[in-house]
């Protein structure tokens, strides 16, 4: 190695790009060790376990091209009685193909402005009505989108800024190959470029920085053995660090290998060796960093592609099932499960991406279209990448996926894509040790084998803490108004001229309602009732007092849990009190505990566009160590999978966990899945649908080794994650089943569809049916009085309710007409 390098490769580990000198003395490198293990440590701290791919169909719109590269099959000449173009109808055959076969990319590749050389494809497009092919293609990229929900990614090949422009209003991402910056290889001739004039690099080079002028998350890359020197890959390779590094906007760099094709001018030429290749992809992750997306297409390396993963790459790119690679048809795509068990082996995770890379789709306000917006957000995971279950929490139609079922790894497992960093973090955990906000965000990252030993810890620190034995309480949900004046963006339950959800009739309970609900839950064996609402503008502090006195009134043995940290903030003010003397006065008139809802995420980076107007972060947590401190008890929760991220989730429980550590007032931790089906916030397209079922099992695991010892209860949602998920997280950490409810009318509202009720007779079904022993308790976990137990199996049928209409804020139908 040369004495050079050791310096350069140091400082790229210790995050230092090298400087264009440095990068291009790595020309002169040829121990291809060094190189190798550097690049993989850059992509491992960067992308972890995972190589992804795009699962996509291949729609080749026109195989015309002006250009005549020498080593090119794709083009063809025009012939006679072919048309120059697929039609509208072939395009779309091809689409629905792809998305039948479970595609999220539509990639369009064409030649080079053909209607600049043939006839045949100028007057196709005029019979058509198209000024141009890539006025064409934009209308083809809108077609399938419209008609298949595919993502078009365009690679039409030189642009100008208009076509740029009207390519981002109907494509998630565009590309061009820069190949090489040599200029000889187009001017000199007989070299591959020469007579091809959109392959001057100083063209293609415009492309891409218009590209990112236009913020369009961008593809590019180098293709090696072309007749380029090594230096030349280094020079071409600064050449887009460049731009990115001006633009951001590069989202991949590829390296391509060379593959000599019969039929072309450089059908004999001689082509890379895979050391060649390995040297290569090695050297584009040094000089780009850890960050950056590399990609090697596995096909053009046949049996060997494998060994690409230890020269730093993180992508295959794009693999279809359906269509042939139509650039290199001699070059096979590799089936999906036999990529999936060779990444396996090579220690790593296969995992789906869109065509837009992650980094790009989790901040599609910047780099989408409105037109594509919501169609990008809706179909990722909170990490970026591509959702690939169906599954969405409260929907009783979709099993979740058995891959993420948690299940205990054999140590003599053929493959291993566990990483040290877990193993590691687990090991910190179970010697006793905090979890740091960054390990609690890596844990919830966790994929493959790391997702298994994450939930197998979680578990076995459950069994260690609280044995086989699963909790539940019987009570009874009583939401006693739903007209609100906050607009929370998530909500679908509050009703009323305020609120964003414009379904359902606003009501407000009578008392004296309130008050039959309450001794009919008492008649049905219930400890507990469960009391909150909407923030209806006309309610005081004192109106929180008259709920309590009516259900103590009616049923002096009942427990009460009710009004959430903002609820109690606003009776205070509305009042005119400080929040310490209304929960004084709370206790008084009966209530027992609170629940730690409207905490959705404690993190004001998320609270700022999920719930703008409710209370802060800071203030959430100062009511509920207030409520601590006068002597109540309190359950915490967190609503996720809408529009934050792991970082969110990871903050959020080191604040729960730092308040309990200050007042040990937390029973229990809830974690609430974000229901989407009618969330104004989905409905509007800025929300995901749901954390995956991967993310829901993980926040239930991740919980249970974050919190621990201080809370140490961990509750499951049976409302949104079903029975099947009820089942999973039992064996992810969970010891509590929550209530049975009697009537769940928020999740349902916004479209959950496990039912209002769960009684006792099916959660101790489900119970036993694991293989843990069921424990009714009381609000407080506590066991439950026996007459209570007794009460509770067998109870008779609800009696209907009644929900008391106001008519002053209900919506006025919008005009005919009228938009949003």
């Amino acid at each position: 190695m040369l004495p050079s390098t050791r310096t350069i490769l140091d400082r790229a580990l210790d995050g230092i790009l090298p400087s264009e000198a440095e990068a291009l003395a790595l020309a002169d490198e040829s121990d291809l060790g060094p190189l190798l293990e550097t690049a993989a440590a850059l992509r491992d701290r960067a992308h972890l376990n995972v190589i992804s791919y795009s699962r996509k169909v291949f729609i080749p719109l026109t195989q015309l091209c002006r250009d005549v590269c020498h080593y090119c099959t794709f083009a063809k000449p025009p012939r006679p009685g072919q048309r120059a173009y697929l039609t509208p109808e072939e395009v779309l055959e091809i689409a629905r193909a792809g998305a039948a076969a479970g595609c999220h990319e539509a990639l369009f590749t064409l030649g080079d402005k053909p209607e600049l050389r043939y006839r045949v494809a100028r007057r196709e497009l005029d019979e058509m009505g198209y000024p141009s092919t890539i006025a064409y293609l934009a209308a083809m990229a809108e077609l399938v989108h419209r008609e298949t929900g595919l993502l078009p990614h365009a690679n039409p090949g030189v642009m100008t800024p208009d076509e740029i422009a009207m390519l981002r209003r109907v494509s998630v991402s565009q590309g061009i190959m820069l190949e090489s910056v040599a200029e000889r290889l187009y001017t000199e001739k007989g070299a591959v470029h020469y007579g091809s004039p959109d392959k001057r690099p100083s063209v293609r080079l415009a492309t891409i920085a218009e590209a990112g002028r236009q913020q369009v998350p961008f593809t590019s890359g180098i293709l090696i053995g072309i007749g380029e020197t090594r230096r030349e890959r280094i020079e071409s390779l600064l050449a887009l660090r460049r731009l990115h590094q001006e633009y951001g906007h590069l989202q991949e760099i590829i390296v391509q290998n060379f593959r000599a094709k019969p039929d072309t001018r450089m059908a004999k030429a001689p082509e890379p060796d895979l050391d060649d290749l390995l040297w290569t992809i090695a050297v584009a992750r040094i000089v780009f960093g850890g960050e950056m997306n590399i990609q090697a297409p596995p096909n053009l390396s046949y049996d060997d592609y494998p060994r690409l993963v230890a020269a730093g790459l993180n992508d295959w790119g794009g693999v279809s099932p359906v269509t042939p690679d139509h650039v290199n048809p001699e070059a096979p795509w590799p089936h999906l499960e036999q990529l999936r068990q060779r990444t396996a082996e090579c220690g790593k995770v296969l995992v789906e991406r869109l065509p837009v890379y992650p980094a790009y789709a989790l901040d599609a306000e910047r780099w989408q279209d409105p037109a594509m917006r919501t169609a990008v957000i809706r179909a990722i995971d909170a990490d970026g990448f591509a959702r690939m279950d169906r599954w969405s929490p409260g929907d009783p139609d979709t099993p979740p996926p058995a891959a993420d079922i948690p299940r205990r790894l054999a140590p003599d497992r053929p493959t291993d894509t566990s990483t040290a960093e877990v193993r590691e973090i687990l090991a910190w955990r179970a010697a006793g040790n905090d979890l740091t906000e960054a390990q609690i965000e890596r844990l919830f990252r966790a994929r493959g084998d790391d997702y298994h030993l994450v939930c197998e810890a979680a578990d076995e620190l459950r069994r260690a803490v609280n044995g086989d034995v699963v909790s539940y309480v019987v009570n009874r949900n009583i939401n006693y108004t739903n007209i609100c004046y906050f607009r929370c963006q998530f909500c679908a339950f509050a009703k009323g001229k305020l609120s964003e959800s414009l379904r359902g009739i606003p009501y407000d309970l009578d008392t004296a309602e309130v008050a039959r609900r309450a001794r009919e839950a008492w008649e049905r064996g219930a400890t507990e009732v469960c009391m909150q609402g909407g923030i209806h503008p006309e309610y005081t502090g004192e109106t929180y007092l008259n709920l309590l006195r009516a259900v103590k009134t009616a049923v002096p043995e009942m427990h009460i849990h009710a009004f959430s940290p903002l609820e109690v903030a606003q009776g205070a003010e509305t009042l005119g009190i400080p929040v310490r003397e209304f929960l004084l006065r709370l206790r008084e008139a009966g209530l027992g505990t609170l629940p730690g809802t409207a905490a959705e995420i404690l993190d004001d980076e998320v609270r700022v566009t999920l719930c703008p107007d409710k209370l802060s972060t800071e203030q959430w947590l100062r009511v509920v160590e207030e409520a601590h401190r006068v002597g109540f008890r309190t359950t915490s929760t967190i609503m996720y999978g809408h529009i934050d991220r792991p970082r969110n989730w990871a903050r959020h429980l080191v604040r729960l966990r730092e308040l309990q550590k200050r007042t040990g007032g937390f029973t229990e931790f809830v974690p609430l899945p974000f229901v989407h089906m009618e969330a104004p916030i989905y409905l509007k397209g800025r929300a995901r649908r749901g954390p995956t079922f991967r993310e829901a099992v993980l926040m239930h695991a991740v919980a249970r080794l974050a919190l621990h010892p201080y809370i140490t209860n961990i509750q499951v949602s049976w409302v949104k994650m079903g029975v099947e998920g009820v089942r999973a997280c039992l064996n992810a950490g969970v010891n509590d089943m929550g209530g049975t409810l009697m009537n769940e009318s928020i999740s349902r509202a916004a479209g959950a569809g496990f039912g209002q009720e769960l009684p006792p007779e099916e959660m101790e079904r489900t119970i036993r049916g694991m293989g843990r022993t069921p424990r009714q308790r009381t609000t407080t976990y506590g066991s439950a009085p026996e007459e209570r137990v007794i009460a509770s199996f067998g109870a008779p049928p609800l009696a209907p309710i009644v929900l008391t209409p106001v008519r002053k804020y209900e919506r006025k139908p919008a005009a005919a007409g009228a938009g949003d």
